[in-house]
């Protein structure tokens, strides 16, 4: 891993450059607002500060929206009324009501919080938060449960399902346990990009590395997925 930077309309954009045994050269925004860089060792340095360069505009544009969302997004929710939420791609506007049957359920664009007291600010992200972890449990395995099916037939053992909160990654496959691990931030994502994170994780029980056969065969399964993956890296990451 080395660090590169290039210069563009007078500012300097720092990048991580990272060889690895890939067919393309990508770059994405890590939530913290790294850049990074992954090529094959092959590709020469001229070639691929070049590249970033080339879309010095996009990095700038997307790490500035970054930055004047991050204050809002990071900022302790209240769970009060009005309060907004991320879930499945949509955002959900809440309803905070007194009642003496508490719960948590989700209707046409908003979330209806019933609690006791809504001046309970400690029972209230409890309730929020074991709601929506029983739904990531939920949703996640019913995408394991889909995905799985299209690689049962090449010899993967169904693997088990482990959630986690994590800053700099969607998924990671643990090969020698026959484990996956989701990032629960993505329960604010949409189906078809956590069917994705799924899927990439799976085929790491088939290829280890991140090499060309590695995306030739996501390619294959998921023709889509480098849309998928952008809408992750681009949309959902605003979110975290």
């Amino acid at each position: 891993m080395e660090i590169y930077q290039v210069e563009f309309g007078g500012k300097v954009i720092p990048f991580v450059l990272k060889r690895k045994p890939v067919k393309n050269v990508n770059l994405h925004i890590k939530p913290d607002m790294t850049v990074v860089v992954s090529a094959n060792g092959k590709v020469p340095l001229d070639f691929i500060l070049g590249f970033v360069k080339q879309k010095a505009a996009w990095i700038l544009r997307n790490i500035q929206f970054f930055e004047e969302v991050q204050s809002e997004v990071h900022s302790e929710k209240k769970y009060v009324s009005g309060e907004s939420f991320k879930y499945l791609g949509k955002q959900y506007r809440l309803r905070v009501e007194e009642s003496e049957t508490e719960g948590v359920k989700y209707y046409r664009g908003f979330i209806y919080m019933y609690v006791k007291d809504k001046r309970d600010f400690k029972r209230k992200k409890k309730l929020f938060e074991v709601c929506l972890r029983n739904r990531a449990e939920i949703i996640f395995n019913e995408s394991l449960e889909k995905m799985y099916a299209l690689v049962q037939k090449y010899n993967v053992k169904k693997p088990k399902l482990m959630i986690r909160t994590m800053k700099a990654r969607w998924g990671s496959c643990l090969r020698d346990s026959g484990t996956i691990l989701l990032n629960f931030e993505l329960i604010k994502a949409p189906k078809y990009c956590i069917d994705y994170v799924v899927l990439h994780e799976l085929l790491h029980f088939l290829y280890k590395n991140h090499d060309h056969q590695f995306y030739d065969f996501l390619t294959v399964l998921m023709p889509d997925w480098k849309q998928r993956k952008a809408i992750l890296d681009e949309e959902v990451v605003r979110e975290m």
